[in-house]
């Protein structure tokens, strides 16, 4: 694996070492590494007989086997690929097609329809499916590629509406899979039970990990994440010992108190990242399956997902934050005052990161890459750009890197300035609290929070009158049956901001 150089190493290496060997289970059935790569060079033949090279490939397909076969196969032919949301509204779509430009669009017959409407070129995945594999100009493609060449765009959502597409390269990616595979001994034996979608930043973990390491990677349909005990006997009957999910999933099956019923013997090890994960729910996790390995990943999709992490070694009270901790192998983390200076020990600035993982910038947008890709603020004396996050930390008295909240999150109240964060942390504290969400009405000047749970507004506020200052307490309370979730599983922020406006 040390001398791999595009992405496609690591399928051809597993498919060498266990070409009979199931890879990927989906609701369709499974598929063995021999079997993948075979389909995943047909699509690459298909691409490089209509002349797409080196350029954007756009993936309209749902979360399956198939939408992985079709971004190998963009790869093998020396392109690029970017996961559409197959469920995502047309006008969005046209948003990311209209800045990615892609040559060539995979989709399938139940899709086509929809894709047709885009006016592009499209190859449709059972067409590719007939051709015969171009061995040769497959392996022309790979001799004229670098690790430097870009593997794929994720579009991630933007400030101003616009959807921003973050570069990542082969080199990202490698980066990435040799620290997290030492990091947590992921193996041929790791069974990997993918939660979050393909156009997610976290998927980019278990997705390379399993052709790294010719684990296997079996895909949750979405629809049991509504049914936390049907979940954990999903996780019994394949077997899954590994799984990296949004804190929101984690959640949910903590709430329904579910694991006190059912065990899962099987999983070993329990990743989580992109949102803050309550401590609370993560005891109850802890206290069920108490022998597997819990860490903390932390990172935006510019950093190719992850550039710190916290395996918990100690006990947590649920009033703690969790840490994300220290930073990866191969990545540093500098936590920078607003006067651009080094913070001290628990002083709080703002998170960059410099290191082999970070991305090159926003495709076809050099003015927002200019606002975050920026030369490193400790020295001046050669170039060097580090990713600038956004992020509030700081690092307390055992070394470990403490989220705060966005930079964003951050409010000036009643002349205080407040981390919205922290008043979230302090809700989820409470006992018959399951989520909570903290915005910020700027035109009325109120804090406002939405959670869900057992407790009562007026219990809920004097709790909170014994854990916060004044001035931190929520002005407006409201209790919901469900919290909503964006596309990717993460609270719905916007939509909450959304109704306050609304409201008014």
């Amino acid at each position: 694996m040390n001398t791999c150089k595009v992405i496609t190493d690591f399928l051809d290496e597993a498919a060498h070492k266990f070409p009979e060997k199931i890879g990927f289970v989906d609701e369709k059935g499974d598929t063995t590494y021999r079997e993948f790569k075979f389909k995943a060079q047909q699509i690459a033949s298909a691409l490089m007989d209509i002349g797409v090279y080196k350029a954007p490939v756009a993936i309209y397909l749902s979360k399956s086997t198939n939408a992985l076969t079709a971004a190998f196969g963009a790869m093998y032919a020396g392109n690029f690929y970017t996961f559409l949301d197959s469920e995502m509204p047309i006008a969005r779509i046209k948003k990311i097609t209209d800045i990615l430009q892609p040559q060539c669009i995979i989709t399938d017959e139940e899709h086509g329809e929809l894709i047709d409407s885009l006016k592009l070129p499209t190859l449709k995945i059972e067409d590719a499916y007939g051709f015969g594999i171009d061995s040769n100009g497959i392996e022309r493609c790979r001799e004229k590629s670098i690790d430097a060449d870009v593997a794929y765009v994720l579009f991630t959502s933007g400030s101003t509406g616009t959807p921003k597409g973050v570069v990542i390269s082969h080199l990202n990616v490698i980066t990435y899979m040799k620290w997290s595979k030492e990091a947590f001994r992921f193996s041929e034996k790791t069974i990997f039970g993918s939660q979050t979608p393909f156009y997610f930043s976290m998927s980019v973990l278990d997705i390379f990990q399993t052709f790294y390491c010719a684990a296997k990677l079996v895909i949750i349909p979405k629809k049991l994440f509504s049914f936390p005990i049907e979940l954990l006997e999903f996780i019994n009957k394949h077997e899954i010992n590994t799984i990296y999910w949004v804190p929101s999933a984690l959640c949910q099956v903590a709430n329904m108190h579910v694991l006190e019923k059912i065990d899962v013997p099987t999983l070993h090890t329990i990743l989580f990242a992109g949102e803050v994960m309550p401590t609370k729910q993560l005891n109850i996790w802890r206290k069920y399956v108490p022998n597997a390995l819990y860490a903390d990943l932390f990172g935006p999709t510019e950093v190719t997902d992850i550039c710190t992490y916290y395996v918990l070694d100690r006990p947590l009270s649920n009033d703690e934050s969790v840490p994300i901790g220290f930073s990866c192998d191969n990545m540093d983390v500098m936590v920078i005052t607003e006067d651009g200076n080094l913070a001290e020990k628990n002083q709080i600035g703002e998170l960059y990161v410099r290191g082999s993982s970070i991305a090159y910038g926003y495709y076809n947008n050099p003015e927002k890459t200019a606002e975050s890709f920026v030369q490193n603020p400790i020295h001046d004396a050669y170039p060097e750009i580090v990713y600038k996050t956004g992020d509030l930390v700081y690092v307390n008295d055992h070394d470990e890197i403490i989220y705060v909240s966005r930079k964003d999150f951050q409010i000036k109240h009643m002349g205080y300035r407040i981390e919205l964060g922290e008043i979230e942390t302090a809700v989820s504290s409470l006992e018959g609290i399951d989520r909570n969400c903290c915005v910020y009405d700027f035109e009325k000047a109120m804090i406002v929070l939405f959670y869900t749970g057992a407790l009562d507004k007026s219990a809920l506020r004097k709790k909170l009158k014994l854990l916060l200052p004044k001035y931190m307490l929520p002005n407006l309370v409201n209790q919901l049956e469900e919290m909503p979730l964006n596309l990717n599983g993460k609270i719905d922020r916007n939509l909450l901001t959304t109704q306050v406006q609304e409201r008014r």
